[in-house]
């Protein structure tokens, strides 16, 4: 009987820890939202994306114009290859190779202007973005903030996290 008694005392003494460690454990909270809508819900964002069209049609209409000029010479020279000289019908071959090597380069360049011409249109609205879901984690007292875009995670508890988006969206606004 006293082993017994014992016994049960030792259960109650275990459930008893049990119950206050799950109570004075830490809530562990978070907050989540698509990243991409919440840059897009951003006024400056229609700006930013609109000077990057600019920008892209300027390199459109020089690549138009420069395969255009290409297309020009090259035409020239199929007319006239049967009644160049030799040395005439070489330095016309050369430089409409040297003229398809730099619209080629140009190409290139283009792509990689743009790329960064993107990135620093792009940045200060990221930078805004970032600082805000920072002051609203701290407030809110989340542990992080996660990106539904990424789609990482295929479960997310909303009684352990928070869908931020509206209160983002509308902070952004202001």
């Amino acid at each position: 009987m006293m082993k017994i008694r014992r016994f049960l005392l030792v259960i109650s003494a275990l459930l008893a820890l049990q119950t206050f460690a799950q109570e004075s454990a830490p809530t562990f909270r978070f907050g989540y939202l698509s990243y991409e809508t919440a840059l897009k819900s951003m006024p400056d964002y229609a700006i930013a994306e609109q000077q990057m069209a600019d920008l892209n049609q300027q390199y459109q209409a020089e690549m138009k114009r420069v395969e255009e000029e290409f297309n020009l010479k090259y035409e020239e020279f199929l007319e006239g290859q049967r009644d160049f000289p030799r040395t005439i019908l070489q330095k016309r071959q050369t430089e409409l190779q040297q003229l398809m090597e730099q619209n080629i380069a140009f190409k290139e360049q283009s792509r990689e202007e743009l790329a960064q011409a993107r990135k620093q249109a792009f940045a200060p609205l990221k930078i805004r973005l970032i600082e805000l879901l920072g002051q609203i984690g701290r407030e809110r007292g989340f542990a992080f903030i996660y990106d539904t875009d990424t789609k990482a995670l295929p479960f997310i508890n909303p009684a352990q996290g928070e869908d931020i988006s509206e209160l983002v969206n509308s902070l952004l606004q202001k």
